[in-house]
């Protein structure tokens, strides 16, 4: 299965892109088909790709005037400013206007006019064929291809059966309105993607490439891992890489949400999507186009509406079946009453017509995704990378969460305070076999030992290096059996400890089965975290816990001081798993907050895995479903309330859509509705939902 994905330019109808989804997953041989009507892009996994002549007959069936482009074929800048003149040539915002006027001062007119009833008709006529035409003819095709139930069709059949009960002015009103709302609605459907697309708009449009002395521009595609480019001040890093030369400021803002500038220097590691503040700067290339983290965030970004929200598949499965069941009941309400209470015909044909134009299901099917994207753009903004609307839902729920203490509670950081040498042994040489024993490892702890030590380890000293996990490591050292690690594996291995208070991480060393010292290490709490556990509590998150490997009494410390509610110590990872389960299977919406890297399991059983500083991690963002990209334990707090407001926004507006055309439709089958109610009904309640979508962002 290859991963492909279509550009759908031009596509203005969200009930029409629920349709084109619901098509393309029939065809055998394609899977996992998700179609983003915000970003207008189709996704999908293909055994095949003759099957893509497939898709776009299917596109074109259902929404002629969009064309279809392969993402893989558009490489250059160039290529999509093409698309976008073909869009602004097709829906030319202008004529529309023009054509709308054209048919609306006609309208007028021929309201006007008294005598002859032939003009006054043919005028009618005529301002409804100028507005109405796109309407009928794409009713038309879409009849012959069997596709009906779609708003087209619901126009067509309702003001044709306005003109033949002698209710002209009402259909060619009804219709000119109609398409004064939708040209409204794609308006607003497209500031709306602007502003969406803003939040996102971290894309480089080119690299200054050095070749022999001499720079000239080309498209980040082409630059290879191992090439120098230049970056000139108020430019947009474009690939991944490391300064070899020059200083400057850079704004990661675009990244991290951080708006502070960060001074970047030789040696430094810089990313795609940084600004280039003030000086100019030769940066070697170590990441290809696609794996730059610019380009992995907006993968995620434009992704995540693949992985729907509960709410948005329990709507699109009701707009399924909501259509064709108003439909009928439009036609049981022309036929049934005149039958059964008698009464003209005509009054009941209007309000079934009435009851047609209200039905339709764009305003829910437009709304809902729209909102869950424009909360995912907004949290991009402030560095927080959400992976689906799914996430953005389960966050609201969260009333447990987990916090791993290393590298997210404390910055992870650590620093030795205190060698202490028994037996014989003096500090400087106690120091140095911890060093040597923990040479191998990456573990942070190692890292402070070795860094303390800070002198040249001699690898022939070193005969044997074994890891054990959860306790240290036990090494030969020019001879002598090393032990270096925590309480447990000296216990195991026989060697008596005397009565210390251990006030911080201790490390203990062995050596040759006896007793020869402990290295104390500090790891400082981060600045952000007792605020922001105090915040949590005021959100209403009933339980907050920590757990990690360190001692009971350091993980009791940093417990009192930062005020969780639960601890646990001495936690090997798979201790972390069994312990996250409990939560589960008390029926706790959980999140776990990690480093990303060293917490992948639990990360990727809970409910919602966050990962702390995944700015340029791969494995973080890999591992989680939500992403911070810098080491800001805060953002939790965003992230929260961000997913409560989007949520809360969303039902709002599924109530009022709902409200509105089920007491349209009551009013509709009473006779108290008219058609002008009913295009309120659709288009109007469409254009509040959109906006009321658009305070997500503010």
């Amino acid at each position: 299965m290859k991963k492909k994905e279509l550009i759908l330019d031009g596509l203005s109808c969200a009930n029409c892109a629920v349709k084109i989804e619901e098509k393309v997953k029939k065809i055998e041989g394609i899977n996992d088909v998700n179609v983003n009507f915000v970003t207008q892009t189709l996704k999908f996994n293909v055994d095949d790709e003759s099957k893509l002549k497939e898709i776009e007959k299917i596109v074109k069936e259902i929404e002629p005037d969009v064309k279809v482009y392969d993402k893989d074929i558009i490489k250059n800048e160039s290529q999509k400013k093409n698309s976008k003149a073909d869009r602004e040539k097709r829906f030319n915002k202008k004529d529309e206007i023009v054509r709308l006027l054209y048919s609306l001062t006609i309208f007028i007119i021929a309201i006007l006019v008294k005598e002859p009833f032939s003009l006054k008709l043919s005028l009618f006529i005529f301002s409804y064929l100028i507005s109405g035409w796109r309407v009928l003819y794409r009713s038309f095709t879409n009849i012959k291809k069997g596709l009906i139930f779609d708003e087209n069709f619901l126009m067509s059949i309702a003001t044709i059966g306005a003109f033949s009960i002698g209710q002209f002015a009402e259909a060619v009103g009804v219709m000119i309105f109609y398409e004064i709302g939708e040209l409204l609605q794609n308006l607003a459907v497209d500031n709306s993607r602007r502003s969406i697309k803003s939040l996102l708009e971290i894309r480089p449009d080119y690299a200054n490439i050095i070749d022999n002395d001499r720079t000239y521009k080309v498209s980040p595609q082409e630059v290879s891992v191992g090439q120098l480019i230049l970056v000139k001040p108020g430019e947009r890093i474009p690939l991944d890489g490391v300064v070899i030369r020059g200083s400057t400021m850079v704004d990661t803002s675009a990244l991290t949400g951080e708006p502070v500038p960060k001074t970047i220097k030789e040696g430094d590691e810089v990313l795609s999507g940084f600004v280039n503040l003030n000086g100019s700067i030769t940066v070697k290339v170590e990441k290809e186009y696609s794996q730059s983290t610019y380009s992995k965030i907006l993968e995620i970004v434009e992704n995540a509406s693949s992985k729907k929200a509960k709410t948005e598949k329990i709507i699109s499965k009701f707009s399924r079946y909501y259509t064709p069941i108003v439909v009928f009941s439009a036609i049981a309400l022309a036929i049934l009453p005149p039958l059964v209470f008698g009464g003209p015909f005509k009054q009941w044909l209007y309000r079934a017509l009435v009851f047609l134009v209200i039905s339709c299901p764009c305003a829910l099917v437009l709304s809902i995704p729209l909102g869950y994207f424009a909360g995912i753009g907004k949290l991009s903004k402030k560095g927080v990378l959400v992976k689906g609307g799914n996430y953005l839902e389960t966050l609201k729920k969260i009333d447990t969460i987990i916090f791993d203490k290393t590298g997210t509670l404390t910055e992870g950081v650590f620093e030795v305070t205190e060698v202490k040498a028994y037996n014989g042994i003096n500090s400087h040489e106690l120091l140095k076999i911890a060093a040597y024993a923990e040479s191998h490892s990456n573990h942070p702890i190692a890292i402070s030992i070795k860094k303390y030590y800070d002198e040249q380890i001699d690898e022939k000293l070193i005969q044997e290096y074994q890891e054990v996990v959860g306790e240290g490591v036990k090494a030969k050292i020019n001879g002598e059996t090393v032990l270096v690690g925590n309480i447990d594996l000296m216990k195991e291995n026989g060697i008596n400890l005397p009565e210390l208070e251990p006030n911080g991480t201790i490390v203990y060393v062995g050596i040759n089965d006896s007793f020869a010292g402990y290295i104390k290490i500090s790891d400082k709490i981060r600045p952000k975290a007792k605020d922001t556990i105090n915040k949590l509590k005021k959100l209403g998150i009933k339980k907050t816990v920590l757990l990690t490997g360190d001692n009971e009494e350091t993980a009791r410390k940093v417990g009192l001081e930062l005020g969780v509610d639960e601890y646990y110590a001495n936690l090997l990872p798979e201790d972390k798993v069994a312990l996250l389960e409990r939560y589960l299977n008390n029926v706790h919406t959980v999140a776990f907050v990690g480093d990303g890297i060293n917490d992948a399991p639990v990360l990727a059983r809970t409910d919602v895995g966050i990962a702390m500083g995944g700015l340029g991690s791969d494995a973080a963002i890999e591992a989680a479903d939500v992403v911070i990209m810098e080491d800001d334990i805060s953002k939790i707090i965003d992230a929260i309330n961000i997913s409560r407001k989007t949520i809360k926004i969303i039902w709002q507006n599924i109530i009022f859509i709902l409200a509105v055309k089920i007491l349209f439709l009551i009013l509709a089958a009473l006779g108290l509705a008219n058609m002008w109610g009913a295009v309120f009904a659709d288009v109007g309640v469409s254009l509040l939902a959109v906006f009321n979508c658009m305070r997500i962002l503010k």
